[in-house]
């Protein structure tokens, strides 16, 4: 059994480290908990109002001041990207925000809830967790 594996798997470390968040310093975990704490009310609000479409979503935090992804923003400071979900399977929006080059605020909307937290970087998708690895 592997310590610190979810279920005793061998190997679980090995097979889902592409999964860890790479670590942040304290003053980019310090400057992401800020941002996690400007964004939090603005997605309460928009759960609340029941609207968790991604083009919602995004208007509102633009409002915040980040700026919009693009083609050459991707590991820009401050560089918000927003990801809907699909639809029919579990509507909502999930968010990724590149606060520093070590730390991000991810989040989501959706129909049940909503969540801000604050992680490192993946070292292959950048904020968002990533669904599969290789």
């Amino acid at each position: 059994m592997e310590p610190g594996s979810h279920d005793g798997a061998p190997h679980y470390h090995e097979n889902n480290g592409f999964k860890i968040p790479k670590e942040m310093s304290p003053a980019s975990e310090e400057a992401a908990r800020a941002e996690a704490a400007r964004m939090e009310p603005v997605l309460k609000r928009l759960w609340t109002a029941r609207t968790w479409d991604a083009e919602s979503v995004r208007t509102a935090l633009l409002k915040l001041g980040y700026r919009n992804e693009g083609p050459d923003s991707e590991r820009g400071r401050g560089t918000l990207f927003v990801r809907a979900h699909d639809p029919d399977s579990n509507p909502g929006t999930s968010i990724a925000l590149n606060v520093r080059h070590d730390a991000c605020v991810t989040a989501f909307v959706q129909t049940t809830n909503y969540q801000v937290t604050v992680n490192g970087r993946f070292l292959e998708t950048g904020c968002f967790e990533p669904s599969g690895g290789h």
